[in-house]
């Protein structure tokens, strides 16, 4: 991390229509370079937050600050266009860019390079794996070349194994290109796994309700006995968010 803000979120709420407040007075800073873990139940919130990072929505109340070249997001479906190759699918995400096309053929290997597949290049979605379409799909938001990266449940769809392989991948990305990483889960133990900081939200509406930071995260594993015990900490406070809720 460089010690500079990326993100900062101030008093932040949001409501859909005449609907109850679904965020509420929700406070966080991001350093740039910063991966951090945003945890909470289901209904919580945390997509919502995530789409007003990402521009997608506008908050009811307070503010949100973000670099001026605003931010790549990365969802749980990949999204990938079937009739494209892998390869086609990035150089889609370079052109809207405003990469020429004399430099997007190369341009696309090389990010493919970066996680892992270029040896798929010529593959068409349908040729791949769960793993491998998330892979491209990181890829193609890493092409957009914004220095913040927004992570939507990336991975909640795929069996542990590939889970676990995408979590060392992500990993590596990370530390290679110094993106700043929001990345949303509802998995404890993936976001003790993954996060510098992990961030839990309470239950509607959704309030900052507990932090957590690691000082080191090299060398984590999911069986990491660190991880587990992290993970049991966090459960608990959010076993007492959602009982505190359901009271």
């Amino acid at each position: 991390m460089s010690g500079q803000t990326a993100i900062r979120i101030e008093q932040l709420g949001k409501r859909f229509g005449a609907g109850p407040l679904v965020l509420d007075d929700v406070n966080l800073t991001i350093a740039t370079g910063e991966f951090v873990c945003l945890l909470g139940a289901s209904g919580c919130g945390k997509s919502t937050l995530l789409n007003l990072i990402a521009g997608l929505d506008r908050p009811s109340t307070g503010s949100i600050d973000v670099p001026s070249d605003g931010a790549a997001v990365m969802f749980q479906e990949a999204a990938l266009m079937p009739w494209l190759t892998a390869r086609q699918n990035v150089e889609l995400a370079l052109r809207l860019r405003g990469v020429p096309r004399t430099a997007r053929r190369g341009a696309a290997l090389e990010l493919l390079d970066t996680v892992n597949l270029a040896d798929a290049a010529e593959k068409r979605p349908h040729e791949l794996s769960g793993g491998m379409r998330q892979r491209v799909a990181l890829a193609r938001a890493l092409a957009q070349d914004r220095s913040v990266l927004l992570m939507d449940e990336p991975f909640a769809a795929l069996d542990a194994i590939t889970r676990d392989l995408l979590h060392e991948e992500l990993e590596r990305v990370w530390r290679r290109t110094g993106r700043t990483i929001v990345f949303v889960t509802h998995n404890v133990r993936e976001a003790a796994r993954l996060g510098q900081r992990v961030v839990l939200l309470s239950s509607r509406p959704g309030r900052v309700a507990g932090e957590w930071r690691i000082d080191s995260t090299e060398g984590r594993r999911i069986e990491s006995p660190e991880v587990a015990a992290l993970s049991i900490e966090i459960t608990e406070q959010l076993r007492k968010e959602i009982r505190r809720n359901a009271a």
